[in-house]
């Protein structure tokens, strides 16, 4: 028997009659299967680069709504001395635009061994906790996360759009408008421009 699919979001207010837990590795794919609390198994297939987050609301085919959940599981919570500390850590782990969640007083990522000894490094204390991993999403709104585990220990990087890429863009384009510009005219020896002469003499 064909399972359940999930094709689109439902409104955050709608009524759940459904509810899923997922971990952060799921929510952020957009084509998976995951089981719901009450034991039936369904299939998500959402629009590319789509993350859930905690409190969406999945539509089935079938009209039911399912609620997502943030499901526990293990992550790096971190604290400092002062709030200037903190702020220091965040600065340098938002660096590595790895995800991350800003609470009152901590900051949880997922686990890092790299991450976890730089920020033993500037004096943060580091603790494993099991919560429901909810980091924030891009500052310009339309930011996804790829999640790769490499050889440097990193768990997930987080892509937005960078200002600073589109500047040089900008640039690049001009460069090459104007190397065009350049091979458009036909200089002669003298380095003027050549003109068509007039049939009088």
């Amino acid at each position: 028997m064909p399972i359940v699919m999930a094709t689109a979001l439902a409104g955050a207010d709608a009524r759940a009659d459904e509810v899923v837990e997922l971990p952060f590795a799921l929510r952020e794919r957009s084509r998976f299967r995951a089981t719901l609390l009450s034991g039936e198994e369904i299939g998500v297939d959402l629009a590319r680069g789509t993350l859930l987050r905690h409190g969406d609301r999945l539509r089935l085919d079938d009209g039911r709504v399912v609620a997502v959940e943030a499901a526990p599981e293990r992550l790096l919570e971190v604290h400092a001395h002062d709030a200037p500390g903190l702020a220091r850590i965040a600065y340098h782990v938002g660096n590595r635009h790895v995800p991350i969640q800003v609470g009152d007083g901590w900051l949880r990522l997922l686990p890092d061994h790299v991450l976890q000894a730089m920020i033993e490094r500037l004096g943060g204390h580091v603790h494993e906790v099991e919560e429901g991993f909810q980091p924030e999403s891009g500052a310009y709104g339309h930011s996804h996360v790829h999640h790769a585990h490499d050889d440097q220990g990193h768990g997930g990087r987080i892509h937005a759009f960078d200002p600073r890429h589109e500047h040089r863009h900008e640039h690049e384009h001009r460069d090459h408008e104007h190397h065009d510009h350049d091979h458009d005219h036909d200089h002669g020896p003298g380095g003027g421009h050549e003109h068509p002469r007039s049939g009088r003499r």
